[in-house]
């Protein structure tokens, strides 16, 4: 089926109390093995970039390679752009065709986040494409940007203003998690995370899910997360089977074998995480 947005596709989360998983991708091997792992459990399914991938190749060929599998099943998949680093870029990926676009303000002031994330919103309104932003700071890092520093944590008076100024679709919240790999298990402040859900009705956003506890994330799921992304564990899986493969055969030399051997593996780890979400059944 052709590409959807997430607009409909987090608001039915949020109605049933499940969430959408969102993977990153970052080849031809890994947007088969997400589409893939989302048909057999035929659960709806967001695949994402992030600036330093786009960069690597481009936003056209990424989009064609979802596009191309989207358009081989019958269960939703959106396109989305994760971590948007400016307007210019969420303007980009609009006009190559993704179908969900995430602009990332929140590396500047509270002002400044709003200024970009409501410019974002309204150009991508009149095409119903699906906006994402992001309030707090999500600690670790993600591509070249770091994680803030002091108090990180999203204020819900802050969340219930942003979210009014800048007619976002989905807001994605800092409560503890972060990018990459953790030193220790993230002590997530679920309490926080109600109160946002309390003052703020459109979808909420886990980012930083990689290593989090399942239990935790679940936990997150019932107070009111309807996406949540999942990156580094894709990624290490991927290498891990590459890595595997050619050690059992060095003197492969044909991609297609090594590459499939980390396939399987990105099979996986996404068809845990669809069951962790609850989205399994629901395409």
């Amino acid at each position: 089926m052709p590409l959807v947005t997430t607009k409909k596709m987090l608001l039915d989360a949020q109605a049933g109390g499940y969430a959408v998983g969102a993977f990153n991708v970052e080849n031809l091997e890994m947007v088969m093995a997400v589409v893939r792992a989302a048909e057999e459990l035929s659960s709806p399914v967001i695949l994402q970039t992030t600036p330093s991938t786009v960069k690597y190749a481009g936003l056209d060929y990424y989009l064609a390679m979802v596009r191309a599998a989207a358009e081989r099943t019958a269960i939703p998949v959106a396109m989305h752009l994760d971590h948007g680093e400016s307007f210019d870029l969420a303007m980009q990926a609009l006009r190559t065709g993704y179908t969900s676009i995430m602009i990332d303000g929140s590396h500047g002031s509270f002002e400044e986040n709003i200024a970009v994330t409501h410019s974002v919103a309204a150009a991508c309104a009149p095409s119903s494409i699906s906006v994402e932003a992001e309030l707090g700071k999500v600690g670790g890092k993600e591509d070249d940007l770091e994680g803030g520093d002091g108090n990180p944590f999203t204020d819900p008076a802050q969340a219930q203003e942003f979210v009014a100024r800048t007619g976002v679709d989905s807001l994605a919240i800092a409560i503890g998690t972060a990018h990459g790999l953790y030193k220790g298990v993230p002590k997530l402040d679920f309490d926080r995370l109600s109160a946002i859900r309390s003052v703020v009705s459109i979808p909420l956003v886990l980012h930083g899910a990689s290593g989090v506890p399942d239990e935790s994330v679940r936990e997150a799921i019932r107070r009111g997360i309807c996406k949540v992304n999942f990156a580094t564990e894709l990624r290490i899986a991927f290498s891990d089977g590459v890595k595997a493969y050619l050690a059992r055969d060095p003197e492969v030399f044909d991609p297609k074998k090594y590459s499939k051997a980390g396939m399987e593996n990105v099979v996986s780890v996404v068809k845990d995480k669809i069951g962790l979400c609850g989205s399994a059944g629901k395409a």
